[in-house]
């Protein structure tokens, strides 16, 4: 529809019910009597609800030139003008001390194609972030901002800002039957605009909005939508965007740094400025790049209220937070990593949101995105609100939300957080306080359905991107094919080796040989899945400690046994995670208020520590034997897997080829001399790498840099290498070529 179609639609009575509708802020349909309307004689009258405007002219559109002079009608601020026929003109307005042309944004037509309404409504529009919300257009040659937003239950929906002085009367928005959208164009407005939704609500309550497909955000604690620029960005990535499938493969080296933004480094020290994106620029991405690891991976930074959350609790799913900067710093952000060689992840929750007045909870007066009873829609541990995937319109918001980060701002991955409350109706919940499925069964099978379809979605529509679940249940098939009844998800965290793991290390040297099966169990199921091997934030907080203080003895043992910890990781199948911090030996326990603590390099052990993470990332990148078939069962053999006396462990990590480097961890604090192991290749071995070695903290045990094989046959080979095996510490040793 044109405005000259407008212009020719028959002018509908402007009655007292009307006139008060207007005054009160409570018209569900203001376009029925605001803007143009066609009189029976051939005229057109215009009408205009400005409160507070001293007086209303009709200028012509080009030119300027006075079309006719508007009168007050019956009430205060609302405006009548006369043309004598169709003109495209503007509203030039007299406000108290200033003078103002615009266009009207009555008078212009329907904006939201029909084909955009019907995805939107069968949840399939993959482009809900250039849909809906605040977006920079251009209609009939004049530059605005459309707004849109879903909110079918509501009675009335107006967008307020700065533009209109937050007033809710004005600038009321139409509904689209039955799709229940509500869209208005204001002229004249671009980038930077604060604004929100103006709702009544199904119940005649008055609610304030912040946009949930807001794509900027003011900083908390400011809760107001930003309008984003239209501008794209320019990207100079596109030679890692062709070659990320094969970082992404199973048989890639993956080494992902975990860091909390607000919390890695300060401007001054703890109580200073959180780093914005161009800091991060300058002082992270040459920091991961120096230290080895392959990808950063950012706790939550879509935009949250709390920070005390972590970004666990966000409420702009297509936002990123304020508080870091721009949209266009976020997005410069990555193509810097891309730039470097470092891929970026991001913690991504679809699994609950919070609360908060301004966000989604009730946000039409019903439950609109969460589940309507609360045995189905809270989640008791969190005072969250659960999304109700099974809703169309929902389930197309939270895929919407992924494929923006994947293929708006380049993301490489996107880690699920908490899968295991989003798939169990019963997580968490006393018996009598869940309801089963339509089978009678404790699965959320429209929450499962949903990870599916991301999956499959992610695969085709942002190739070579990886989707990760932090799921820590024995769900079979997370990580198996949708359509062999699996999940579909790339990898999956290994909780239960970490959970086993970082028991056995907690235990004193003397007591782990009654406990030899919790680093070895971990090896009966560990292809049963593609396995990340997690040390996260959620390992050092909450009174748990850092991850050097879970580690006993004297200062000498416990830095010998975080190193051996780190390097048994390293040298495990699966690909690796290490939360910020955990690479220097971080004492404090982490909190996201202040920065880490930096000062501690200054301290030979901690500095031999990140150096040993360092050429742990190295030797990981360039052996393949220790990545290429981090997945597969054939990748790994145990040589000495029983001799709990010793608490000693050697496996094979192989490649592809067959080429094998050998593993061996001697988990007791007494060096071991004469230590005998069994091997395929007579010759000479080099040793690889030594966690004991004096450049990393440790005494210097070892083999010399190499061993020459004996004709002495041992675990099932001709011939083998007899070591010394350093206090508390891990070897890897290779034949030479």
């Amino acid at each position: 529809m044109t405005q000259t179609d407008i212009s020719a639609t028959a002018a509908s009575a402007i009655d007292a019910a009307d006139r008060d509708a207007l005054a009160h802020g409570t018209h569900a349909n203001p376009f029925s009597v605001l803007g143009p309307h066609a009189r029976p004689n051939g005229t057109v009258e215009v009408r205009a609800y400005l409160p507070g405007a001293e007086a209303v002219t009709l200028v012509a559109a080009e030119g300027g030139q006075v079309l006719a002079e508007c009168e007050v009608d019956g009430i205060e601020g609302l405006f009548v003008g006369e043309l004598s026929d169709w003109h495209r003109y503007r509203l030039r307005i007299r406000w108290p001390g200033s003078e103002q042309v615009v266009a009207d944004s009555y008078a212009f037509p329907l904006l939201l194609g029909e084909t955009d309404l019907y995805l939107i409504g069968e949840g399939n529009h993959r482009r809900l972030g250039h849909c809906l919300g605040a977006q920079v257009v251009t209609v009939d040659d004049v530059e605005g901002v459309r707004f849109a937003v879903w909110a079918p239950n509501a009675q009335r929906v107006a967008v307020v800002g700065d533009f209109n002085g937050w007033d809710t009367r004005r600038h009321g928005m139409r509904c689209r039957y039955p799709s229940g959208v509500w869209e208005i164009f204001l002229p004249e407005l671009g980038a930077g605009e604060r604004y929100k939704f103006a709702l009544i609500d199904v119940n005649g309550e008055r609610l304030l909005k912040a946009d949930p497909m807001a794509l900027s955000t003011e900083a908390p604690p400011l809760t107001a939508s930003v309008v984003a620029s239209a501008s794209p960005f320019a990207w100079h990535d596109d030679e890692w965007m062709a070659q990320r499938s094969g970082r992404h493969a199973p048989g890639a080296p993956i080494s992902i740094y975990e860091i909390h933004a607000n919390s890695w480094r300060k401007h001054g020290g703890d109580d200073g400025e959180i780093y914005q994106w161009p800091d991060l620029v300058d002082s992270l991405i040459p920091y991961v790049v120096e230290m080895g690891f392959t990808h950063i991976e950012l706790m939550p930074i879509m935009e949250y209220p709390f920070g005390g959350s972590w970004g666990y609790q966000p409420l702009s799913l297509f936002a990123p937070s304020g508080r870091f900067g721009t949209p266009a710093d976020f997005a410069a952000f990555i193509d810097a990593c891309h730039r470097a060689g470092v891929g970026v992840i991001l913690d991504w929750v679809p699994g609950h949101f919070p609360s908060d007045p301004h966000g989604l909870a009730s946000f039409d007066g019903t439950a609109l995105y969460e589940y309507a009873h609360p045995f189905e829609g809270y989640h008791q541990d969190w005072n969250t609100y659960i999304y109700n995937l099974g809703r169309r319109e929902v389930h197309g918001f939270m895929l919407a939300s992924a494929l923006h980060w994947l293929r708006d701002f380049h993301i490489d991955g996107l880690r699920v957080d908490a899968v295991a409350s989003m798939i169990y109706r019963n997580y968490s919940r006393r018996e009598g306080e869940w309801i089963p499925n339509r089978h009678g069964g404790s699965e959320n099978l429209e929450a499962v359905e949903f990870l599916q379809h991301l999956n499959q979605v992610a695969a085709s529509e942002a190739p070579g991107s990886m989707v990760i679940a932090e799921e820590s249940t024995a769900w079979p098939g997370v990580t198996a094919p949708v359509d062999q009844q699996g999940m579909g998800f790339d990898y999956k965290w290994n909780m239960g080796w970490m959970h086993d793991s970082l028991g056995y290390m907690s235990l004193d040297p003397l007591y782990r040989g009654f406990h030899h099966d919790r680093l070895t169990f971990g090896l009966v199921y560990a292809f049963d899945e593609r396995f990340m091997l997690p040390i996260s934030h959620d390992e050092v907080v909450h009174g748990k400690g850092s991850l050097i203080d879970k580690m006993p003895g004297d200062e000498w043992q416990r830095f010998a046994n975080l190193r051996a910890y780190l390097s048994f990781m390293w040298f495990h199948p699966g690909k690796k995670l290490l939360f910020m911090g955990c690479e220097f030996a971080q004492q404090r326990e982490w909190s996201h208020d202040r920065e880490l603590d930096w000062f501690l390099l200054a301290n030979t052990a901690n500095a031999g520590i990140q150096r040993l993470v360092r050429d742990l990332n190295t030797v990981y990148r360039e052996r393949p034997e220790l990545h290429a078939r981090d997945c597969d069962s054939e990748g790994f053999h145990w040589v000495v897997g029983d001799d709990s006396h010793n608490s000693v462990f050697a496996w094979w990590r192989v490649d592809a080829q067959g080429n094998r480097v050998l593993a061996v961890a001697n988990l007791t604090p007494r060096s071991l001399e004469g230590y005998r192991i069994g091997v395929p290749v007579a010759g000479q071995w080099r040793e690889r790498f030594n966690s004991d070695a004096e450049c990393y903290g440790g005494t210097n045990r070892g083999n010399g840099g190499g061993l020459t094989t004996e004709a002495t046959p041992a675990h099932g080979e001709s011939q083998s290498l007899v070591m010394t095996l350093p206090p508390l510490g891990v070897v890897l040793l290779a034949p030479m070529a």
